[in-house]
């Protein structure tokens, strides 16, 4: 179990685990690619080493140089070899849904794999569109659901409308595509995460973007490099959000990632008044890095939709849990893809927070939220969910009692050492 309690006015500068998207893409792309490669920074969360040991079944070597270093030997996508075993992706739809791209399309035959969570995400939105490239994918409910067996074949490029915008899909699509013949280009109805983008060329691969298209031509050999992974901006979205449950606080994280795709964050903290300061120091493979500081304001309920969602859809529990401290209403619509995350996040943040006392209901696509209120301490649950179980833990730092996360093992997916980080806020 996890216990916060309201928290005294504090201070705090630090830095956060590395990214998760670009830990595991760093992770592919070694894998992929001819040559070492070797990732600083690298998360050794749950997820992350999820992907790192399905790569190995399938005979990529990997040295652990120190928790957070890992040395790749890369033989070329054509090294990779059947694996034994079933691929178990642990609960990372990362893993799977980018895995299933390269295996659609190498000639082995293989099984995969996850826990209960990745069971009930769906996998059509990947396998149907490599089917269009001349995938052969089986699988529960015609592939929707796992286990799925993969036969990998020759693929032909296409040209793909994505009904979301999700960066899952779309990098499954451009791995798939490195592979086929001809050009593969994938359109979004909006533009979700680009770390593969960024990452792409690293590794000398060539690809072509067009505002919300993005196209690669089949064939390429892709080279190993030294990759850097910048914090994850997810997960300082916590710490932030800690800095805002109470008066004359502030955080600063360094060394974090600033990628546009994934900064809504901020710009919606700016909205509801927080103050939010923001200097990029560099930049690590292609992506922005760089120093966030935040201190609470005059907080206002705002409208959070649109195009912005894609570029926050990580840190809605916890921006729902800022809302309750706000003045006025908070809107978050257009959030459907919550309710296929690890939990269904729109009733998972809601029923939690009710327990809180806050005053919040569900909507068909995310949720309304009045504020301000005083939440109360009590007993809630994380759903085996990351994000969510991290949400609770964040609105004990401003309840009036103490608020027990009773399943709190999840945050290791993404954030290992969380539970530190709360511990020094709490003693200050």
């Amino acid at each position: 179990m996890m216990k916060t309690s309201r928290s005294k006015p504090f201070q705090l500068t630090c830095r956060v685990p590395g990214d998760k998207s670009i830990s595991h893409r760093s992770i592919i792309f070694g894998s992929i690619a001819e040559g070492i490669t070797e990732v600083d920074g690298f998360l050794p969360g749950k997820d992350c080493l999820s992907t790192m040991h399905c790569f190995k079944q399938l005979g990529v070597r990997m040295e652990r140089i120190s928790p957070t270093t890992v040395r790749i030997y890369g033989s070329g996508i054509r090294g990779l070899k059947e694996p034994a075993a079933p691929l178990d992706v642990g609960n990372s739809g990362t893993t799977i849904r980018l895995m299933l791209g390269i295996l659609a399309g190498i000639p082995i035959f293989s099984a995969v794999v996850g826990d209960e969570s990745i069971g009930r995400r769906p996998m059509d939105r990947v396998v149907l569109p490599l089917r269009k490239m001349g995938a052969h994918i089986d699988g529960r409910g015609d592939g929707r659901f796992t286990p799925l067996a993969v036969r990998g074949k020759a693929l032909k490029g296409i040209r793909y409308n994505s009904p979301v915008a999700s960066a899952q899909v779309k990098s499954c699509l451009l791995l798939a595509g490195l592979q086929a013949e001809g050009t593969t280009t994938v359109c979004e109805p909006a533009l979700s995460r680009d770390h593969t983008e960024r990452m792409l060329p690293a590794f000398g691969g060539l690809l072509r973007i067009d505002g919300r298209k993005v196209s690669v031509r089949g064939g390429q050999t892709l080279h190993g490099t030294k990759v850097c992974v910048p914090g994850d901006i997810s997960s300082a979205a916590f710490l932030l959000a800690a800095a805002l449950m109470g008066p004359d606080s502030q955080v600063t994280v360094e060394e974090v990632g600033l990628n546009p795709t994934r900064t809504g964050i901020l710009d919606v903290l700016r909205q509801m008044g927080a103050e939010v300061a923001v200097e990029e120091t560099g930049n690590w493979c292609n992506e922005p890095v760089g120093r966030i500081t935040v201190r609470k304001g005059d907080l206002r309920g705002i409208i959070i939709g649109g195009d912005l969602i894609p570029r926050l859809i990580d840190e809605i529990p916890v921006l729902a849990v800022v809302a309750t401290q706000a003045k006025g209403t908070t809107v978050i619509k257009d959030a459907q893809e919550l309710k296929v995350k690890e939990s269904n996040r729109i009733a998972t943040t809601v029923n939690e927070l009710k327990k809180l006392g806050a005053a919040i209901e569900e909507t068909e696509d995310g949720m309304i939220i009045e504020g301000p209120v005083t939440l109360r301490g009590g007993v809630t649950s994380g759903h085996g969910d990351h994000r969510i179980a991290m949400a609770m833990a964040i609105a004990g730092l401003g309840s009036e009692g103490e608020v027990t996360v009773t399943d709190p093992e999840s945050i290791d997916v993404s954030f290992p050492g969380f539970a530190e980080f709360i511990l020094k806020i709490q003693q200050r």
